[in-house]
């Protein structure tokens, strides 16, 4: 299963942590998996290189950290449209996807 954390700060989300398997195929054919990390892909991608966003982000094996240097309302928009995405997908792919809010 997925792991999906996304860290709120005060107004905004601040991060986000993804991590683990969907289960859904093996591995080179799991298009849950593969949906998923497309969809964090593109939000970290979007969040650092188009909009220049100061951010830490730790990428390791089955897993990617991601969390502001500081707040901004754009990043916290794409956070919270990842977040919608990953809803999305574990409505399309059931037991896949474990999302949890973490408030700081």
């Amino acid at each position: 299963m997925i792991v999906a954390e996304f860290i709120c700060g005060k107004n905004l989300m601040t991060g986000f942590t993804v991590s683990g398997h969907a289960g859904y195929n093996t591995n080179g054919n799991d298009i849950a998996c593969a949906s998923v990390s497309s969809a964090v892909q593109f939000a970290a991608n979007l969040i650092t290189e188009i909009f220049k966003v100061k951010s830490d982000v730790y990428v390791g094996n089955d897993i990617i950290r991601f969390k502001l240097c500081s707040e901004s309302e754009q990043a916290g928009k794409i956070i919270s449209g990842l977040k919608l995405q990953l809803e999305l997908l574990s409505q399309e792919f059931p037991k896949t996807i474990n999302i949890k809010i973490l408030e700081v």
